[in-house]
Formats: C-alpha cells, sequence, structure tokens
C-alpha cells in the first residue's frame, strides 16, 4: 500500500477511517513537529461505553490536559510531605522477595505476583492502603483485570472494534467487559465516600482526597472537569493503564535477566 499510496493514506477497519503513517520523517512530522495537533486518542469500542471519554487516560483535548496535569503533580507531590512513591515502591519489592523465597526454588509463573506489587502500587498511591496478596477483594479485582484484558485482546474484541455500531445490539464478550468495569467503578466508589466522610482538609492521604479538595475548591466553577465522574474514571484510567503495562514490561525484564544474566 505504501509503495501505492505513499508515506500517508487511509484505510477502513470496518467502518472506521484509520491514517497510516509510513517511515520516520512522516511519524516524526506528526508526532513531533505536530505533537499538539496529533496527540489525541482514538476510542476503544469495547470499553467506551465506560469511559466515554472521561478519565484521565481516555480524554482528549482540554480536559486531558487539566486531568493530566494534575495527576502528575499529585503523584510527584504524592501525600504532601508522606512517603514518597519510591519508598512504597521498594516496599512492595520486599514483599515479591519473601513471596519469591516461599517457592524455595521451585518453578514460579511469576505473573501474578507482578501483577500484585504493580496493583498494590497504585492502590497505595490511589487509596493510600495495600492489600495482603491473598486479599479476598483484591483478587477479585486483579481476576476482573486480566479477564477484562484478555476479552479486549481476543478474537471477538477485535472483530467488535470494527464492527461495534452493529455488534454492540448483540450478546457477546463486550457486555462482560461493561460488567467488570462496572464492579471496578463499584468498589472506587465506595472508596470515594470512605474519603469523603473521613477527609481532612490539613492532610490530605492520597490521591483520591487531593481529588476532593479540588473538587471542593472549583465546586462554584460550572465548566469545571473535577467533578465525581472524572474522578471515578481518573482512577479507573491508573488502574487500567498501569497494572498490565507495568506488570508484563516486569514479566519481560526478568525474562531477559535469566536469558541473559551478565546484564543483571
Amino acid at each position: 500500500l505504501r509503495e501505492k499510496y505513499g508515506d500517508v493514506f487511509t484505510v477502513y477497519l470496518g467502518r472506521r477511517p484509520v491514517v497510516m503513517l509510513c517511515g520516520t520523517d512522516a511519524i516524526r512530522e506528526a508526532l513531533v513537529d505536530q505533537a499538539e495537533a496529533f496527540s489525541g486518542r482514538g476510542t476503544i469500542a469495547t470499553i467506551e461505553s465506560i469511559f466515554q471519554g472521561y478519565g484521565v487516560i481516555f480524554a482528549n483535548g482540554e480536559r486531558w490536559k487539566i486531568l493530566r496535569r494534575f495527576s502528575l503533580a499529585t503523584m510527584r507531590d504524592f501525600g504532601m510531605g508522606k512517603r514518597s512513591v519510591e519508598e512504597r515502591i521498594q516496599e512492595e519489592a520486599q514483599c515479591l522477595v519473601e513471596e519469591l523465597r516461599k517457592s524455595k526454588g521451585a518453578l514460579l509463573d511469576p505473573t501474578f505476583l507482578f501483577q500484585c506489587i504493580t496493583s498494590n502500587i497504585i492502590c497505595s498511591i490511589v487509596f493510600g492502603e495495600r492489600f495482603d496478596y491473598k486479599d479476598r477483594q483484591f483478587l477479585r479485582l486483579l481476576d476482573m483485570f486480566y479477564q477484562t484484558f484478555t476479552l479486549i485482546s481476543s478474537f471477538y474484541g477485535q472483530i467488535f472494534e470494527l464492527f461495534s455500531d452493529f455488534l454492540k445490539y448483540f450478546p457477546g464478550t463486550h457486555r462482560q467487559i461493561y460488567k467488570n468495569l462496572q464492579e471496578i467503578n463499584t468498589f472506587i466508589g465506595h472508596s470515594v465516600e470512605k474519603h469523603r466522610a473521613t477527609l481532612d482538609p490539613s492532610s490530605p492521604r492520597d490521591f483520591i482526597d487531593s481529588y476532593l479538595l479540588r473538587m471542593e475548591k472549583e465546586k462554584s466553577n460550572v465548566h469545571t472537569e473535577f467533578h465525581h465522574q472524572n474522578l471515578i474514571l481518573t482512577l479507573l484510567s491508573l488502574f487500567f493503564a498501569g497494572t498490565e503495562t507495568s506488570s508484563t514490561t516486569l514479566r519481560y525484564g526478568f525474562l531477559l535477566m535469566l536469558k541473559y544474566p551478565h546484564v543483571a
């Protein structure tokens, strides 16, 4: 196609037009030279009914800029002088080492443990607490995330991306994805209400507290992006984008160190 149409051309995936960029020059021009114009994120049909353009990961335009700026600043200065993110990562890494020692050298698939530590670090930042690796509620959350990612990347999930306007009216894995994410949102909502009931404006404990304080500060602004829906979906976004990607990166990192131990 590149030989026939050049470095920039459009293909249709179902009814969705997709612009293809070929070659470093075209890609650099779009993503570097005109980064502002091309920084938008495309929709993912299987989860669009949940996010609907809200939350820091799946928002676009000015909403994305505002939420991203707040999220980065809050994560960077997390806890307003309390324990740093690095300390929490080190704490979780120590828990991982203890779990690995329990295997006593036996063969072990670390996938589950990597999901636990990445999720717990996010929980620590967002909720101000970590979970035991055998906590039922924690295991349920991990299972729903793993199942959701598996369904999104399945054959049906990819077909749904192409023909979602038609397939959304029929039974399919997209409904299970919706159910899973709604259950996770319910869990997040309960945590937000607990934080709201125990909020101390002079001593924010975590990301949720910081967001609630910003909501209160901007409650008179009818156009504010700091409202309940953006809070819930930003928290879901942090889990959605951070858990699977980070655990997969760790898994590949460990695999490379096992294959090439001299680089460790």
